[in-house]
């Protein structure tokens, strides 16, 4: 393994200028639901700020981690996060939210194994592809075992249900597979196969439908299915070039629903405008570019995997968030890295790069 050096600087700027852009945000945004829901308007912003700590914590120590263990520890990661995933289904550990299942209550605060399982299955996969890479070209013995997992994952995930999730997880997948060298023909054939899974989960639910709805004509029922992507756009157009000046939103006096989670990029948007959000976007670009360079510079092929892995999930999930808050996707529930309000999904993201910027040390 080459000499350890520092890590990718360009990389870990792009992440500490996104955390300090969302830290800013989150309480911009939040302050008036604080006030209302907890008569104090730096409630959110409180707690950010612990989350925030925790997840730098969990990137210093993943920047320092020997990648051994990782590979030790890559199943028995699976299989815990697998546990956890069956766990929020029990009465009384588990703990209901806008009637999903997501979250594991620990007293006052709560895990969302979904987040779990998004890291474990990239250090699974990563170990596999690497193992044997040549397998990969054969459909039965390499590219099926990975299927029959992803279904399980997969089935586990849509019970809570989380569409969203398991999407990422599809895509994060999807690019592992291209960069493992898996056959076109093969790759394609599973995506013809996913996009109709994914058709029939949402044909299934009635809410998702209406979310499909929602998506295709927002303005048919302006104050029921259409209104989280119309109340966004209401706030996106009024941003204009340099937006209403940070503090300034007007949607966030309860009209955007979820405007500190799933919906902040859209008070990004209307507070400092189209400058602004262009920032974080081009932060999104920058992080992916740095991030696949870490992968094709990599030791070994397991950490080249991981690397893959890693950028993949987040960038996958910024662009179906900004996708949907833009109104170009249907809405997921799925947050913006690095931005969103959040305690699970922020300490495991922030885990995650943690182990890419580890992998940039030793880049050939």
């Amino acid at each position: 393994m080459p000499r350890r050096r520092g890590p990718d600087l360009i990389l870990f700027g792009a992440i500490l200028a996104l955390l300090a852009i969302g830290t800013v945000m989150v309480y911009s945004s939040s302050a008036v639901k604080g006030y209302v829901q907890f008569d104090d308007p730096f409630h959110f912003l409180k707690m950010e700020v612990i989350w925030v700590a925790l997840g730098l914590v969990a990137m210093v120590g993943a920047m320092a981690i020997d990648f051994k263990l990782l590979w030790r520890f890559a199943k028995p990661a699976l299989i815990l996060a697998m546990v956890l995933l069956v766990m929020v289904k029990i009465p009384g550990v588990g703990r209901e939210v806008n009637g999903a299942y997501r979250w594991i209550g620990l007293g006052p605060l709560s895990i969302q194994p979904s987040e779990v399982i998004k890291l474990a299955m990239i250090l699974v996969m990563a170990r596999i592809l690497a193992n044997d890479p040549y397998k990969i070209r054969s459909f039965r013995k390499g590219l099926l075992p990975i299927l029959g997992l992803l279904v399980v994952v997969a089935v586990l995930i849509m019970l809570q249900p989380d569409l969203g999730t398991t999407l990422v997880i599809a895509g994060t997948t999807f690019f592992m597979l291209i960069a493992a060298g898996a056959r076109i023909s093969h790759i394609l054939g599973l995506g013809g196969s996913g996009i109709s899974l994914v058709v029939a989960a949402i044909v299934a639910e009635p809410y998702r439908m209406n979310r499909i709805f929602a998506f295709l004509d927002p303005w048919s029922d302006p104050s029921g299915k259409g209104y989280q992507t119309i109340q966004a756009l209401l706030a996106l157009g009024p941003g204009g070039l340099f937006g209403l000046g940070l503090g300034q939103s007007k949607q966030k006096f309860l009209y955007l629903p979820e405007n500190h989670t799933d919906f902040i990029f859209a008070m990004i948007g209307e507070e400092l405008g189209f400058v602004g959000a262009s920032i974080v976007i081009l932060l999104f670009f920058l992080f992916a570019w740095r991030g696949f360079r870490t992968a094709m510079g990599a030791p070994d092929a397991f950490t080249g995997f991981l690397a893959v892995g890693l950028t993949s999930m987040v960038s996958i999930q910024a662009m179906v968030n900004i996708g949907v808050v833009i109104g170009v996707l249907p809405v997921t529930g799925i947050t913006l890295p690095f931005l969103s309000y959040g305690g699970t999904s922020l300490v495991f993201t922030l885990l995650g790069v943690g182990v890419l910027l580890n992998i940039s040390r030793f880049v050939k």
